[in-house]
């Protein structure tokens, strides 16, 4: 075989090897390279033994493909980069390796120092760690892992050097912390910030999940602050980040299948915008709140992927507050992690919180937040006790939120009302019982007046009698005014 075609053939499977290690393994890289290697059985098998042997060992087994130099773990520890001196490995991803180091000069400080892996020599993926270099130097905000310096090192692998984020994913944090439904919502909204300053600067992440990102707090008593890394798939809206990026094949699947959105889980990668990073974060919230993804099955992580293609993009999940209700035994720790009751917690997730997560999480894209600022301030809305955007916009809905903004001056009000309205009921009881009052008195007086006036008629007879006798007049004189004087 001429030199040139075993020197294509080797930088083929190198290509393929290296992008499939950035997917999760089980069928998903099945369907990698199904789409890759098509009939082509020699290649899919040599690229699958280099697969294999990785599986094997942490380290770099490509000696063959790749052609750089094999360096083990123990020889990085305790080695000085530049002015860092490595001290501990933190992680490891498909194409690079972050440790924990000592800046020596001109400051002494611990950071994260990310470095290529040795053998991941090839155009595509220097381009890629160069892009996620350039896309954290765009970025400056207190949510988002800052870089502080990048270089290359004499042996030719490229680096860069950020802020070492220490802390644990944002959902253990949450659990391990047993952080309430409002703390858990707060520290989120502080996500969706860093998430929109990325879209504004043009990056879409790609990758948002529970690991990238991470919760640090100095002490006890501190506000938690989460931190948004690992922009190793990013993707600029606005060309390329730097002149070596490479645009990614339309069939190359990017990202981890449980968070991804409907249009990235079907290989159009080409085609996403930043709302695809809304769904993910819609599916961690569902996940903070509800203890659960909307779709918590194994074919999202990868053992099954045109299952979890056809889960993602047809079956639409239950609303988080039915949700809990049926995670079984479980329910009461969910519950308990999030310092409430089951019902409680059911209660609490419904309405607000229930419709936010869902337009979070809608099928399609126009329907979902059209930014992560939007997201955050409904979260505000819903913590001020504000009708919330993905809520209906029904009368009584919003006169609920209003009454529970201002249940004071509400309470106050009603007070008020009931008060002056419990004055006038007193005071027309007593004018009723008034005019009832002056009608017994009427009535009294118009008898007393009649049995007047009957005994006067009964008595003139005799009274013209006595007035005949002299002897009798004053008798008669007295008995007239005495019943003169009576009350009329």
């Amino acid at each position: 075989m001429p030199k040139s075609k075993i020197s294509d053939s080797t930088n083929r499977v190198r290509e393929l090897f290296e992008c499939a290690l950035e997917i999760p393994s089980g069928q998903t890289q099945d369907a990698y390279l199904d789409a890759e290697c098509g009939t082509d059985s020699v290649l899919r098998s040599e690229v699958q033994s280099l697969l294999r042997l990785h599986s094997q060992s942490n380290d770099f087994l490509s000696n063959t493909v790749a052609g750089d130099a094999i360096s083990s773990l123990e020889g990085v520890l305790g080695s000085t980069i530049d002015r860092y001196r490595i001290l501990e490995l933190l992680g490891t991803g498909g194409f690079g390796e972050v440790y924990r180091a000592e800046q020596i000069e001109p400051i002494h400080r611990e950071v994260a120092l990310k470095i290529i892996k040795p053998g991941m020599g090839s155009r595509e993926i220097i381009a890629r760690f160069e892009a996620e270099r350039q896309a954290l130097a765009l970025m400056d905000h207190p949510n988002i892992a800052r870089v502080f310096d990048a270089g290359t090192t004499a042996s030719g692998r490229p680096y860069f050097v950020m802020e070492l984020a220490r802390g644990l994913p944002i959902t253990r944090f949450c659990d391990e912390n047993r952080l309430s439904i409002t703390e858990r919502i707060r520290l989120f909204q502080k996500v969706c910030r860093g998430v929109q300053h990325a879209h504004q600067k043009g990056i879409i992440h790609r990758d948002l999940k529970p690991s990238n990102i991470v919760v640090t707090r100095d002490d006890a008593e501190a506000e938690p602050i989460p931190k948004i890394i690992d922009f190793g798939i990013a993707k600029s809206l606005q060309g390329k980040l730097t002149d070596a990026t490479l645009v990614s094949r339309q069939a190359t699947l990017m990202g981890t299948p449980a968070y991804m959105s409907p249009e990235q889980i079907n290989l159009g990668s080409e085609n996403l915008d930043t709302r695809s990073d809304i769904y993910s974060l819609g599916v961690i919230l569902y996940e903070l709140l509800a203890g659960t993804r909307p779709i918590e099955t194994d074919e999202a992580n990868g053992a099954n992927f045109s299952e979890a293609q056809r889960l993602v993009c047809e079956v639409e999940p239950p609303r988080p507050s039915v949700r809990v209700k049926t995670l079984g035994e479980s329910q009461e720790t969910v519950a308990r992690l999030r310092v409430t009751e089951p019902l409680t917690l059911s209660r609490t997730l419904r309405h607000d919180l229930d419709w936010i997560v869902m337009k979070a999480i809608e099928k399609d894209r126009a329907r979902r937040y059209q930014g992560a600022g939007e997201l955050a301030d409904d979260i505000g809305r819903y913590l001020l006790l504000q009708p919330v955007l993905a809520g209906p916009p029904t009368q009584s809905y919003r006169l609920g939120k209003f009454v529970r903004r201002h249940r004071a001056g509400v309470l106050a009000t009603s007070v008020a009302v009931i008060a002056l309205i419990g004055g006038l009921t007193a005071s027309l009881v007593g004018f009723r019982q008034a005019v009832a009052q002056q009608r017994i008195t009427d009535q009294a007086r118009t008898r007393a007046q009649e049995m007047v006036d009957y005994i006067m008629d009964d008595l003139q007879p005799q009274l013209r009698m006595i007035g005949r006798h002299g002897s009798m007049v004053g008798s008669t004189g007295a008995a007239v005014r005495y019943f003169e004087q009576l009350p009329p």
